[in-house]
């Protein structure tokens, strides 16, 4: 097996086009953060908006996420002044205040089975094995902030995010049949209550047994302009999948029809035209040529199970030897229910985005 020998420093920490988020921290340093740029002037923010964002991703929410007890109390450092945005990069702070480091002492010299350990010191030379570091998913509380500012630049566009399995429980609706003011109503959240109370109950089981479950997050997005996106390298559900898949878990993605499209004849799945330029299904997934339709663009992301178990495992040291594992301290049993908000965090940053790109060619 090949390695490389010459260590390099981290690269690529920033997301967006014309509006760029750029973060920093790990999971138990002083603190994490960030700089959003190509925000407009002028807008008046909604503050309290962007911590509720944050409370929604927080841990220690419930009985089913980690109990690390975590403010997650954003301090806006710049860039806003009397409550609106002055055209200047945004800088964030978000102190980390309830790290347990102890717990990961053991893990100083072992590799995790399929975390991002082994693969950063290798890559690196040196890593922070404090809760994964960087490479920890503490990360998604900077794109929530960004995610939040970016939701108050469309607001004209709605972006629901949901769980919609957990393991083997699905949700047996459609999304257009769902009532998503009911998706906070659970610690799942799942606008089902049905489902959302055997989604809870297999969570709490796997979480008994000291073991982990995935499940699925589906996003539903509304009132989308059309033109969003373009129709060569930068596709609008490129840059969606390519959001999508820089969160921690995600295995895989699909909007429309998805995997269930190649079963399909083109008789079937063609989006028929109607006068208005709308369509009489929406098998495309709002998005045709890389370029928003205006119709419902909805997809939906696939998580693994948290890696860290607490059950012994084989696993590898750094002298390359077989050494047992058993996880410690506070973790998920099922990242998917703190996913949600992240999902749409991410999902508005891409929007946003493409909106002051598509609004900057129109002027």
């Amino acid at each position: 097996m090949y390695y490389f020998t010459t260590f390099v420093p981290m690269a690529h920490n920033s997301f967006g086009n014309r509006l760029v988020l750029t973060t920093f921290g790990e999971s138990h340093g002083s603190a994490i953060g960030g700089v959003l740029e190509g925000c407009p002037a002028g807008m008046l923010l909604d503050l309290e908006a962007i911590q509720d964002e944050l409370n929604r991703r927080k841990p220690g929410q419930s009985k089913i996420v980690t109990q690390r007890k975590e403010l997650d109390k954003v301090q806006f450092l710049s860039g806003i002044f009397e409550g609106k945005t002055t055209g200047t990069p945004i800088g964030f702070l978000i102190t980390n205040s309830n790290q347990k480091s102890k717990d990961y002492e053991h893990l100083k010299e072992v590799y995790r089975p399929s975390h991002a350990d082994f693969t950063y010191q290798k890559k690196y030379g040196h890593r922070d094995y404090r809760g994964g570091g960087r490479s920890s998913a503490r990360e998604t509380a900077n794109w929530v902030v960004g995610g939040a500012i970016a939701k108050q630049i469309i607001s004209f566009i709605e972006i629901h995010a949901f769980t919609s399995s957990v393991g083997d429980v699905y949700i047996d609706k459609p999304y257009q049949e769902l009532d998503f003011s009911k998706t906070e109503n659970n610690s799942v959240r799942c606008p089902d209550t049905h489902s959302a109370k055997k989604m809870i109950s297999l969570i709490e089981t796997i979480k008994k047994e000291g073991d982990t479950i995935g499940g699925t997050v589906t996003c539903a997005v509304t009132n989308v302009p059309i033109g969003l996106g373009e129709p060569v390298f930068n596709k609008l559900q490129a840059q969606l999948a390519k959001a999508m898949f820089s969160i921690n878990a995600v295995k895989g993605f699909e909007y429309g029809a998805g995997f269930c499209a190649p079963k399909m004849r083109g008789s079937e799945h063609n989006d028929l035209f109607n006068t208005d330029g709308s369509t009489q299904t929406n098998l495309s997934g709002g998005i045709q040529g890389g370029i928003s339709n205006g119709m419902d663009i909805y997809f939906r992301v696939a998580f693994k199970p948290v890696a860290t178990l607490m059950q012994t495992q084989q696993t590898i040291n750094t002298n390359a030897e077989l050494v047992k594992i058993k996880g410690k301290g506070r973790h998920d049993p099922c990242v998917v229910p703190r996913a949600v908000p992240v999902v749409e965090a991410m999902t508005a940053l891409v929007l946003a985005d493409f909106w002051l790109m598509h609004r900057n060619q129109s002027t």
